[in-house]
């Protein structure tokens, strides 16, 4: 077998071991797997994920404005296995005003930034994060830059 096939098969197991009642969906493209997940059972899988299946390194937090659909925010996480070289995507539909997920930064330090990064640029709140503030705008900034209904022709300049 390949490694590429002993990778998939890996990830293939670790997605068909997760709970059932919490995963809602199931995908793999070009051999690599994402699961979605109720926002309640997220911080369950992503226990299982690190320290069941060795998915320890938490490479990215980003979300995607889905407007005007309802969940209209989806966050992304993408978890990496050393020891299998396998990478997983974890998916969960946020709502509300504001949208808010549980905070994963007791479980990756690396959470604290990439969660900053995503309330930044899509409000996406972070229940339980240490420091939850901007990162790459200033604190006066209004709006977040990355949602589908922000202006494209950015905020309202008062220039004199």
């Amino acid at each position: 077998m390949s490694v590429q096939a002993t990778k998939t098969a890996y990830v293939a197991e670790v997605v068909e071991g997760l709970p059932a009642g919490v995963v809602t969906e199931r995908e793999s493209f070009r051999d690599q797997w994402a699961v979605t997940v109720r926002k309640d059972g997220l911080t369950e899988v992503m226990e299982a994920l690190r320290n069941r299946w060795g998915f320890r390194y938490l490479i990215d937090v980003t979300a995607v404005d889905h407007l005007p659909r309802n969940p209209r925010f989806q966050v992304v996480y993408h978890l990496w296995c050393h020891e299998q070289n396998a990478l997983l995507r974890v998916k969960t539909w946020v709502e509300g005003d504001p949208p808010s997920v549980p905070s994963m930064t007791a479980l990756w330090a690396t959470a604290n930034w990439h969660e900053r990064e995503c309330f930044d640029l899509f409000g996406i709140h972070f229940d339980g994060h240490p420091d939850l503030r901007r990162i790459l705008l200033p604190e006066s900034w209004e709006g977040h830059p990355l949602r589908k209904d922000y202006p494209t022709e950015g905020p309202d300049w008062d220039v004199d």
